[in-house]
């Protein structure tokens, strides 16, 4: 009967002692996956600078007030007209909104664009903060 739990309780040590090896090992594997894939998205080649996409933000947001003034404004012309005065293809845009998105910096270039708002209209301030407390739960990039 001794020998027999003896035999019991070095098997038990080592089953635990094997589960602490394999943990920690699994930690290990799991933070190198983590560093190799630390960016979520490859930057753009073409990659728009944060000031220059916080300007086109701000003026499509500008472009988007414009429809409630003016009954037959085309957004998709102004859009395009926006994009053009800024020498900026439309693929590159997306791109970039794509990887600012994905690398969290978005919020900071559309709280940019919302200053470039509120200095040409201060007015636009008082409407900026109603939406945002109506919205607040909704993420940064969809405001």
């Amino acid at each position: 009967y001794y020998s027999r739990s003896c035999f019991w309780c070095f098997k038990l040590k080592m089953e635990i002692d094997d589960w602490k090896i394999m943990r920690k090992a699994a930690l290990i594997i799991f933070s190198f996956l983590m560093m190799a894939c630390s960016e979520l998205i490859d930057k753009p080649k073409n990659l728009i600078s944060k000031d220059t996409m916080a300007d086109v933000l701000a003026e499509f947001a500008m472009n988007e007030q414009m429809t409630l003034v003016v009954e037959n404004i085309n957004l998709d012309n102004a859009t395009r007209y926006t994009l053009q005065q800024k020498k900026i293809n439309g693929n590159d845009f997306v791109e970039s909104y794509k990887y600012y998105t994905a690398s969290g910096e978005i919020k900071e270039i559309i709280d940019r664009a919302q200053d470039l708002v509120i200095n040409q209209d201060p007015k636009a301030k008082i409407y900026i903060e109603k939406k945002l407390k109506e919205n607040k739960n909704v993420p940064a990039f969809a405001q």
